[in-house]
């Protein structure tokens, strides 16, 4: 079910007396926003490049601004399902209209891979019922998040329209540059057989034609049981993978034992812009996924 995310919002007629506040759910949103801003906006977003987004404390300081915030942008999906609620229960932020043009549900625009048919309860793991939530490590799905921000900026402050579309625009050429640059790896990539932990890196694999041919979590959020790591061990000999992927923030002693036991590598990815230092911005965080990818496949 779809959390019934609040906000403040502000509907000007004309343009903003200082610039548009907006707080996004995570880093990958927030790089976005704040491009396609510009100098007419003061990004700032809750969850950090190196935790899981699934799982991060909700401070005091988090609910002040969202008091204060123009936009709160959020990935949904029930991705933040965890802590949102907490931070958004304040009354002030409970008196605005769900409808309200700052309240961005950035899911509404993409393209979703991974939506369970069927019955879905516990038994099945941390299956997000409305689809997969890690839409943001697909260029395309960038590109709809910057148009997004763009028409959402520009209907609270409609003088900079111009200025939000040309930044949006500069966001866009950017991409096109790096994608020309990357091309040789993406295509080296394609068809290559790898083990990721999380369901996270199906966006990744669709956009690259990885092929991912096991997961190290049996079930979305549940952790490796023996029986399901001699399973596989055997897909990975069947297959031929050499490459196992997984965020920071899970435990590489049992990816190093499969590792170990196959001949593969491990790679620890971080899927969000400041997951380490130097992945400042949402480009250099998928020139990084895919160049690092690409070298460590045989």
């Amino acid at each position: 079910m779809i959390l019934q995310f609040t906000l403040v919002a502000s509907l000007m007629a004309g343009p903003p007396a200082a610039p548009l506040r907006v707080v996004t759910s995570t880093t990958d949103l927030w790089d976005i926003a704040r491009q396609v801003g510009g100098k007419r906006v003061v990004a700032k977003h809750i969850s950090a490049g190196f935790q899981d987004p699934h799982f991060v404390e909700a401070k005091p300081s988090f609910v002040l601004d969202l008091q204060k915030a123009d936009v709160w942008a959020y990935v949904g999906l029930d991705l933040e399902k965890g802590w949102a609620p907490v931070l958004l229960a304040g009354e002030r932020i409970q008196k605005m209209a769900l409808s309200a043009t700052g309240n961005l549900d950035v899911s509404r625009v993409i393209r979703l891979l991974d939506v369970p048919s069927g019955n879905i309860d516990r038994s099945q793991g941390d299956v997000h019922p409305l689809g997969n939530p890690h839409y943001w490590l697909d260029p395309a799905n960038a590109r709809r998040i910057a148009k997004l921000f763009q028409d959402t900026y520009s209907s609270l402050d409609p003088e900079g329209a111009s200025e939000y579309a040309a930044n949006a625009a500069a966001f866009g050429a950017r991409l096109d540059a790096a994608e020309a640059a990357w091309a040789p790896a993406r295509a080296r990539l394609k068809g290559k057989p790898i083990v990721a932990w999380h369901t996270s890196w199906r966006y990744l694999a669709e956009y690259t034609g990885v092929n991912i041919v096991g997961f190290m979590e049996p079930k979305p959020g549940v952790p490796p049981s023996p029986s399901h790591l001699s399973g596989l061990i055997q897909t990975v000999q069947r297959t031929g993978a050499r490459v196992i992927v997984m965020e920071p923030w899970y435990d590489r002693r049992t990816a190093d034992f499969v590792a170990g036991k196959t001949g593969a590598s491990v790679l620890v990815l971080p899927p969000s812009v400041g997951g380490v230092k130097g992945l400042d911005d949402y480009v250099t965080l998928m020139k990084n996924a895919i160049e690092s990818l690409s070298r460590a496949v045989p």
